[in-house]
């Protein structure tokens, strides 16, 4: 995690367009300033990051059912559960199933868990639409080759 950068996905572990499906690797940062706040003597991963983390991995799942044509943005979160503390230094895998895509939006079902426990859950709805640039799209393959995104999924057409 680069969370400094807001890039909460180390790598992408398994894109199953078929199954709609994606799993990713994330590994909480041993050492950020967000831990000096969150909290002081207990550090511990703010449950909005870890919802950041399941919204960015459901966003590389529909990028990959859009074949890069279009983008997704975040625009609710419902029945989120956080169920356990996430310290520094956690490897998580998240993980999300697509349930809907249509009419410019997606939903997802995501969970995040720690040594295979399940740490937190959401149904995440997003809007989808085109990029707003090609610098963006751009920007966002190299982005998705630096975590290994696997290339049949960035064909075009």
């Amino acid at each position: 995690m680069r969370l400094e950068y807001f890039q909460l996905v180390d790598r992408i572990l398994d894109l199953n367009l078929g199954e709609q499906t994606i799993g990713v690797e994330a590994v909480v940062p041993l050492t950020s300033t967000i831990f000096e706040g969150h909290f002081p003597g207990h550090p511990l991963m703010p449950g909005v990051l870890l919802l950041e983390a399941m919204a960015q991995s459901s966003g590389w799942l529909i990028i990959g059912q859009t074949r890069f044509e279009r983008m997704p943005f975040l625009a609710s979160v419902r029945e989120a559960k956080f169920r356990s503390f996430v310290s520094p230094g956690t490897r998580l895998h998240v993980s999300a199933k697509l349930e809907h895509e249509g009419s410019g939006f997606a939903v997802t079902e995501a969970e995040v868990r720690a040594d295979g426990k399940l740490v937190c859950n959401a149904n995440l709805s997003f809007r989808v639409m085109p990029f707003p640039n090609p610098d963006f799209r751009v920007q966002m393959e190299e982005t998705a080759a630096r975590l290994a995104f696997p290339k049949e999924a960035l064909t075009h057409g």
